[in-house]
């Protein structure tokens, strides 16, 4: 396949110099460490885009990235790139558009499940396996870990959830259990041989159940690629492999890079070490920072070219990332020269801290910009309780984000755990879960049937013989009726949507009696079975649904919001890749930026820096950075007890003078009322006089 020349730079045309660097890169290692808001997501788009104009075979292209949504807006523009540089050949641009719908794009997870279903029998797994979402993960822990009867060893142990974060952390670090216990959970030290004897029987009943968890999905994935056989079968597969948002990759996933192209040739990493604000999903910037040392030749990328924010907030942003020891240099700039600096809003305490902030959205908004174009960013979800409470007492609208997912709500995973257990009646964290929806059965006698499920090699008739307690009398025939027709239906195409009307007719009853606001419920899982009538079959939607879960019922279809503008609260974590006009971050005190529990060590205070850094650079035009000196202890009762607060750490005096500074609540200055006041009629002497007479 030859390239036509003159389409493809008319297209590169659009691009600045170092964007056409490397999107015209040739096939040695490339870094391009992409500023924030230098087009990082155009510039790999041409760069996929380019490599099939120049005759890769689209289907041995590999663009990991770390959403489904961010790989669908990649090959969405690689659609237009390719068409708009055939336009004179209609029945080429089309064959292109197709061409980059045959790139393997997705998310790490998602083309590891892929490659696993695939090619998973190269190491001995079979291609039927179900997957684990974090709840499920949990559940299955807290199952063994009531098993080993760990709870009652007189001692404090750990949580299901922070069982589960130390396992994750040891599989995505690759350390040992002594290490991560001492860096990172210090309180659970003393659990060592306990939680390695849960960890062990936890990857054991795994392998029984014939489930993986989502680390189990890149472990496999890197087992394979380290598999002399398996590893030729999956190297052979890709020419070019191309990773998104570098900076967030965790060592397990670096490992799996140097598997698929050991020496780096036509690889692209794209990133930004100044972003990196993961760890605590083991996450590490050492990544991206030792690339170049890592694979010998390697070509560095800078884009500093800004498209999104006015140049006096660079002029601060630059110096805020220029305190980090280490890191890729760079200067961001942009062509926008003017505007309005950043400002610094001193505020005495929270609630003047509130009151400004809707005062200032509010004056934007009635100077014409709409509240979806503003967002107020803060280190932690519970540091916007007060503003919420505000902005509900004044009727604003808002959106925030950084909670509960809706694939993660008790009515959402009951309708899941049906489904799984059809599919995998050895997966006992679903089997718990759906005998105990039923009234009259508790944990000990789903203990019970579930035994008896497995007696009877997993087949469903085992069941129809049980005489169940007197409450679900009238629901068991049908529950077990469903499981049977589920069980039938493993592998049929175009049943998902059939699969879940079925489970949601027989658990509508369930679902009254066991949760409130039943109909808004009911309406979540119906949309959900709207959502299930896109895939192919069962396996294919719990695949998808768990690796790539909708955030709420926003992400389905439903009727448009009746009022369309609404503000946007955010954890700076869930802002990350986005942006809006004006930007005001709350709480910028020592102890909360950076937070009090990320001070212990100089590399976690380098990623509050970079998180800092990250907040500031949402804002295109308006930055306000707010700092309220003073924080009231309201605990039990409200009280006058406070402290004062430091202004972050971030922002020491040097970079100040690129901030305007405001006092929140400095109103017009009174006027002198020192005329006409009367000559004093007692002295100062007379009243120490009168506190003496007082004893």
């Amino acid at each position: 396949m030859s390239a036509d020349n003159s389409g493809i730079d008319a297209i590169l045309a659009d691009l600045n110099e170092q964007q056409r660097a490397a999107a015209t890169h040739g096939d040695s290692p490339l870094l391009v460490v992409a500023g924030a808001g230098t087009g990082k997501t155009t510039t790999l788009a041409h760069r996929v885009a380019y490599l099939i104009s120049t005759g890769v075979d689209p289907k041995r292209i590999l663009l990991l990235t770390f959403t489904r949504r961010a790989a669908a807006e990649l090959l969405r523009r690689v659609d237009g790139i390719l068409q708009e540089m055939h336009a004179n050949d209609r029945s080429k641009g089309s064959r292109r558009s197709a061409a980059s719908r045959a790139v393997w794009g997705g998310t790490f997870h998602a083309v590891a499940a892929r490659l696993l279903r695939r090619h998973g029998q190269l190491i001995g797994l079979p291609p039927e396996f179900t997957i684990f979402d974090r709840s499920d993960a949990e559940d299955l822990l807290n199952v063994l870990r009531a098993e080993l009867e760990l709870a009652e060893t007189g001692s404090r142990f750990p949580l299901k959830g922070t069982c589960l974060d130390i396992y994750s952390r040891l599989m995505n670090t690759r350390r040992r259990l002594e290490e991560v216990l001492n860096r990172s959970f210090p309180w659970c030290a003393e659990h060592h041989d306990d939680l390695k004897t849960l960890f062990n029987t936890y990857i054991d009943r795994k392998e029984s159940l014939g489930v993986l968890d989502y680390d189990d999905l890149l472990f496999f994935w890197h087992a394979m690629v380290h598999d002399e056989q398996a590893g030729n079968a999956i190297r052979k597969k890709f020419d070019c492999v191309l990773i998104d948002e570098y900076q967030d990759t965790n060592l397990l996933q670096a490992e799996i890079l140097t598997g698929l192209a050991p020496d780096g040739q036509r690889v692209t990493v794209v990133g930004d070490d100044a972003q990196s604000i993961y760890s605590f999903r083991a996450a590490t910037v050492r990544n991206i920072l030792d690339f170049p040392e890592q694979y010998p030749g390697t070509t560095v990328v800078a884009l500093e070219q800004n498209y999104r924010s006015s140049q006096p907030i660079l002029n601060a942003t630059n110096r805020v990332i220029g305190q980090a020891t280490e890191r890729h240099r760079k200067e961001l700039w942009s062509e926008r020269t003017d505007g309005r600096p950043p400002v610094l809003v001193h505020c005495q305490d929270e609630d003047e801290q509130t009151d400004y902030i809707v005062d200032q959205i509010l004056e934007h908004r009635e100077n014409g910009l709409d509240l979806k174009r503003q967002a107020v960013l803060f280190r932690a979800s519970h540091h916007s309780i007060a503003l919420e409470v505000e902005l509900s007492r004044q009727n604003i609208p808002f959106h925030k984000y950084g909670g509960l997912k809706f694939i993660e709500t008790a009515h959402v995973k009951d309708l899941m755990a049906y489904l799984k257990l059809g599919e995998n009646p050895r997966d006992i964290v679903a089997a718990m879960r759906v005998l105990m929806l039923l009234p009259g059965i508790g944990r000990k006698k789903a203990g019970q049937l579930i035994n008896q499920l497995e007696v009877a090699g997993f087949d469903f008739n085992c069941w129809r013989d049980y005489r169940p307690p007197t409450a679900a009398k009238t629901h068991w025939p049908l529950f077990v009726a469903l499981m049977r027709r589920l069980a039938s239906t493993r592998g049929h195409a175009d049943q998902v949507e059939s699969d879940l009307s079925d489970v949601r007719i027989f658990y509508t009853p369930l679902l009254e009696l066991k949760y409130d606001h039943a109909k808004v419920r009911l309406r979540d899982l119906q949309q959900l079975e709207q959502v299930a009538s896109r895939f192919a079959d069962r396996q294919t939607f719990l695949t998808e649904i768990t690796l790539d879960p909708p955030s709420s019922t926003q992400d389905l279809p439903e009727d448009p919001h009746l009022d369309e503008d609404y503000l946007i609260l955010s954890t700076i974590h869930s802002a990350k890749g986005l942006e809006w006009d004006a930007v005001y971050v709350m709480h910028a005190a020592d102890g909360n930026i950076p937070s009090d529990m990320s001070t212990g060590s100089e590399e976690e205070i380098e990623e509050e820096l970079r998180l800092f850094y990250v907040a500031l650079t949402r804002a295109k035009t308006w930055l306000y950075v707010c700092h309220p000196e003073r924080y009231y202890f309201h605990g039990r009762f409200k009280s006058d007890a406070h402290s004062f607060s430091q202004l972050t750490r971030f922002l020491p005096e040097d970079i100040l003078t690129l901030f305007e500074r405001q006092s929140a609540g400095l109103g017009e200055a009174e006027e002198d009322e020192t005329d006409d006041v009367p000559a004093p009629h007692i002295s100062t002497a007379s009243v120490r006089n009168r506190i003496r007479k007082a004893w």
